[in-house]
């Protein structure tokens, strides 16, 4: 989320519901029930280098694990999302991978200049507080155009933080895959997924002790978020549904509508690629 969001969001009333996607075994829909409280999950090594095209589909990905489905940013209070979420992260000595796949039978996006305000579209969201102290954190959002925004927040917004926009990491790496069509109101698609390649030397400033990549048993703060619009089709095209807010699933609860919660995001642990549990 971006600045001020939050105060704006926590007021507005419920969602009007997207039309359901068809059930295919590539994106089930998400019924696992999930408890409140801090994630956890163990990112293992990659065995190679991995070819970022938005798929998933380089071999490596089979080293690791699904993590949960998304809940709601509130927690189990809120019902389950009617789209499923998930992500998958790996490591190796020059970048920190993340893949991510969303269930959507609407794709959609509308920016495409760098480092404008993403969550007006349905965007992927991924928060990084390495040192978990709360203070200089990086938030990197992207949306179904492949368009990016990064951003350091030197503290949460409600503790007066100030956002350094354009925090652009050199090298980073991204992409989209889309299972369907963007942009077409009148088939239905399967969804989208996301593939990003953090590199560690432009990630360096923020890990501590300015290490880069991390030392194995490193267990970073992190979350990742997704921002769901209720859409429907005026003239041919997606229109967001005036009035309505959008609704935030995300990885590790928070309790509240505001993702600058730092304190209450998941944990990442950095390990080799010994096989370890996560939840």
């Amino acid at each position: 989320m971006g600045m001020g969001r939050s105060q704006l969001i926590a007021c507005l009333g419920a969602l009007i519901l997207l039309s359901t996607a068809s059930g295919c075994s590539m994106w089930p829909h998400a019924t696992r029930p999930v408890a409140n409280g801090p994630k956890s999950y163990v990112c293992r090594r990659a065995p190679h280098p991995i070819a970022i095209d938005g798929k998933g589909s380089d071999p490596a990905w089979a080293a690791a694990e699904w993590s949960t489905d998304f809940v709601d940013i509130e927690g189990a209070a809120k019902p389950t999302p009617r789209l499923r979420t998930r992500m998958k992260m790996l490591w190796d000595d020059k970048y920190f991978y993340v893949l991510a796949q969303m269930e959507e039978p609407h794709v959609w996006a509308t920016l495409t200049e760098k480092n404008s305000i993403l969550y007006h579209d349905n965007d992927f969201e991924v928060f990084m507080d390495p040192d978990a102290d709360g203070f200089e954190y990086y938030e990197f959002e992207m949306n179904a155009l492949n368009t990016i925004w990064e951003l350091t927040l030197n503290r949460p917004y409600h503790a007066g933080g100030t956002p350094i926009l354009g925090t652009n990491l050199p090298g980073l790496k991204s992409a989209v895959f889309v299972d369907g069509t963007i942009n077409q109101p009148d088939d239905v698609d399967r969804g989208w997924s996301v593939e990003i390649a953090f590199p560690w030397s432009e990630l360096a400033s923020y890990q501590p002790r300015g290490s880069s990549p991390p030392t194995p048993g490193d267990r970073w703060r992190m979350n990742f978020s997704r921002v769901e619009w209720p859409v429907e089709v005026v003239g041919g095209k997606y229109q967001k549904v005036a009035g309505q807010p959008e609704n935030n699933w995300v990885w590790s609860p928070i309790g509240m509508i505001d993702m600058h919660r730092p304190e209450r995001w998941g944990f990442v642990k950095f390990v080799g690629g010994e096989k370890e549990s996560r939840r």
